[in-house]
Parts: C-alpha cells; sequence; structure tokens
C-alpha cells in the first residue's frame, strides 16, 4: 500500500481539540488507502517547560537526563493521538524513538539520525496496522540512551522517516498555511507559493525563514522526498499549501521567489589584523570552538601588512565572541588593534534559483534599497542568494521595498 508522512507541529497538537481535529486529518488519508505514519511533537509549550524544570534542578545538567526529560513530551502526544485514533476505528499505536528503533549518534541535546530499520513497523503494517503515530525529537544512541535531536527535530524526524519508508509525500501541518514570499507580518503583500524548490527553502530556512527546519530540508534534498507544508487549522484540499520540490518539478518561477530576514543580527570587526596566511584560521578557529555561529565575512586591507576582518554573528553571541578574541590575543596566536561590535544591524536576503540565468538582480536589489536610503554595510553572495547587513531600524522599511521591486506579489 501507499504510504504517507504527516507530522504536526506543537500548535497542532496544542490540546485535546486540537489532536482530534488532528486525528480526523489522518483519518480521511487512511480512507483514502494510505498507510500513514504520523510524527507528533509535544504539545505546544510543554518542551520549553521541560527545559525550565531542567534549568531549575541542575543549571549543569547531565545531557543523558537532559534528553530523558525533554523528550517525554512527544511521549504523551504520542499516546494521546493513538488513542484518539482507536476511538474513530482506525488502527493505531505509539511508537517512541527506541521501540522503532530510530538509531542515531550519541550527541545529546543535538544527535543524529543514522538509520532507521523498517522492520518493526513494516511487520505491524502487515498484522493490520493503519496508522503508527511515532514520537518526533528522538532516537536512542548506540548504547541504548534516549537521544533528541535539537530544537525542531521533529521535521527532521518526518523527512527521515518519508526517506526510509519511500513514502509518497511527507507532510508538515503547522500553524502557517504554507511558505510565503516573504513574513506576512511585514508585508501586507506577501503571497503564498504553490512550489518552491528545495534549494531555495534551504536558503530562505538558513536565512530567518522559520517554516521549516533547515536540517529537514536538506535531508529532503537529499532523498528527494516531496515536502508539503499546510496548515492545520484550513479546511483540506489536495492543492493546499506549499509543496517544497525539485527544480525540475517547477515549469516557471519568478527569478527572485522570497525575500527573508534575520533582525538580531550584529556586525563585528577586528580592526588592523596582520595580513599574513593562518591569519582567518586564526581567528576564525577560536570562534569555532566558543560555539559562535559566523556567517557573512568580508576581509578589507586597511594598510600596508595589515587587515580588517567583518563578520557578522547572532547579537546574543558577542559577548561569546568577544571573549574568544580577547583570549586568542592574550596567548598571543592573533593580535589586533581593536574589536568593534555593532549589535544594531539585521540581515536582509532575496533568494531564488532563477538569479542563476537572469543577470541584474544584485543591481535592481541595491537600486531599491538606495531609493529608501538605506545604507549597506555588508553584502554577501552566492548562486542563488544576495544578503546584505543593515541598519535594524531600516529593516522592515527594506524587506517591503525589495518585495515591491522583484514584484513578489505576482505570479509568473
Amino acid at each position: 500500500m501507499p504510504r504517507l508522512v504527516m507530522k504536526f507541529g506543537g500548535t497542532s497538537v496544542a490540546n485535546l481539540d486540537r489532536i482530534r481535529r488532528a486525528a480526523k486529518r489522518v483519518g480521511v488519508e487512511v480512507a483514502k488507502g494510505y498507510e500513514v505514519i504520523v510524527i507528533v511533537s509535544a504539545m505546544s509549550g510543554k518542551t520549553n517547560e521541560l527545559v525550565g524544570w531542567v534549568d531549575e534542578i541542575s543549571p549543569l545538567y547531565d545531557a543523558r537526563e537532559y534528553d530523558a526529560i525533554v523528550s517525554s513530551g512527544e511521549n504523551v502526544t504520542a499516546g494521546l493521538m493513538a488513542l484518539t485514533l482507536q476511538q474513530m476505528d482506525v488502527p493505531a499505536r505509539s511508537w517512541q524513538g527506541w521501540q522503532v528503533p530510530l538509531m542515531t549518534t550519541d550527541a545529546h541535546g543535538s544527535a543524529r539520525i543514522e538509520e532507521i530499520p523498517t522492520h518493526n513497523l513494516d511487520a505491524k503494517f502487515a498484522e493490520g496496522m493503519k496508522v503508527a503515530v511515532v514520537a518526533g525529537f528522538q532516537g536512542i544512541s548506540p548504547e541504548g540512551r534516549i537521544t533528541t535531536l535539537g530544537r525542531g527535530g521533529s521535521d527532521t524526524t518526518a523527512v527521515a522517516f518519508a526517506a526510509a519508508f519511500n513514502a509518497d509525500r511527507c507532510d508538515i501541518y503547522t500553524d502557517v498555511d504554507g511558505v510565503y514570499t516573504t513574513d506576512p507580518r511585514v508585508s501586507d503583500k506577501a503571497r503564498k507559493l504553490d512550489r518552491i524548490a528545495f534549494e531555495e527553502m534551504l536558503e530562505l530556512a538558513s536565512l530567518g525563514a522559520k517554516v521549516l527546519q533547515t536540517r529537514s530540508v536538506e535531508l529532503a534534498m537529499r532523498y528527494g522526498v516531496k515536502l508539503r507544508v499546510l496548515s492545520s487549522f484550513e479546511e483540506m484540499d489536495d492543492n493546499a499549501g506549499t509543496l517544497v520540490c525539485a527544480e525540475e518539478d517547477i515549469v516557471e518561477s519568478n527569478v527572485v521567489a522570497g525575500v527573508a530576514f534575520v533582525r538580531d543580527e550584529a556586525k563585528m570587526t577586528l580592526i588592523s589584523v596582520a595580513d599574513r596566511p593562518g591569519i582567518a584560521a586564526a581567528i576564525f578557529g577560536p570562534l569555532s570552538e566558543a560555539g559562535v555561529n559566523v556567517d557573512m565575512i568580508v576581509q578589507n586591507i586597511s594598510e600596508e601588512g595589515r587587515t580588517d576582518m567583518t563578520f557578522s554573528c547572532p547579537v546574543n553571541e558577542v559577548a561569546r565572541a568577544e571573549k574568544a578574541m580577547a583570549e586568542a590575543k592574550a596567548s598571543g596566536s592573533i593580535n589586533y588593534h581593536d574589536l568593534v561590535a555593532d549589535t544594531a544591524v539585521a540581515k536582509v536576503s532575496v533568494v531564488g534559483i532563477g538569479m542563476r540565468s537572469h543577470a541584474g538582480v544584485a543591481a535592481k536589489m541595491f537600486a531599491a534599497l538606495q531609493a529608501e536610503g538605506v545604507n549597506i554595510k555588508v553584502i554577501t553572495t552566492s548562486e542563488i542568494k544576495i544578503s546584505v547587513l543593515i541598519d535594524r531600524k531600516y529593516m522592515e522599511l527594506a524587506v517591503q521595498a525589495l518585495h515591491d521591486a522583484f514584484e513578489l506579489e505576482k505570479v509568473s
């Protein structure tokens, strides 16, 4: 029988009424002839509550016990969903990660999936089970301990199951009705996309769009899993939501698919660093070891034999970056005149696979920002993306201007 993976996020299973609503959607797919694997998140707010309890009891916690505790929210949801389906006369049972088993690395709190053997679920489907309700976000380590995949890990769980079980599609149910050209809260002209390429979605996810977790999109692209993002709160429709698929499955698209932004960025500049081989490694090695998530990097010659090195990072990692650089300077591995941090910037990006074959995207972007008096501090590009750092106070203006400049409200 054909198989379908359906993933329900925390807001979609926030209470019993919403669980019942989600179960009805599952029942519709079962009636169509699918064997369904349902991946569930913890009920909205539950994971934060569990994390808070861990922090209150033991700020320097044992990561293995942390995983045992925070994974319990998904177990509750899985059991409740299975019971609800049974009340609807749909043969269903719940599965915890270790029962599948979903095999992971032993990196507690941020484990990566290594294998999902299919024999246990296959055997139950053969016995008449129609729905396997699997607790998302969790797995089992080589040592037999419960692991978790990091926040948003249920999306990754869903895509991994779709790949392992060769599902026709993986439907991600959330509180938005698809992927938009930009955040509708910033631009009232934002338009829902019917389809978007894996590469575009991956860039948008990594650049601030919070519809899908980045790792889940990477996995879907690698294994060719068709993803559909849709709302739990809209009426069911075969054409609902946004399909995330291969580029060749999209007949024609706009040059730019969307505008993404990250509000809380910081720009850090090391002034007058020695311009010599290995200096970049001496700077970014300590930053990596300190857990600083560096994004945009620009190097400029400041004077003979010296250079300025600028990079961006999340604003909440500035203190960590400053400490790492101070320690590197004290150890003698690098020397610089000053470290200047600008914590009032935002990153705005335009993304689109059409940029590969169309010239002038950068010129149009920069002209649109110039027309609004928005100064660009840093620019980086890739084959399908252009990102700029600007003053945070101009972020919404910049997003709206770019959305208008590329006419993203229009269907290609």
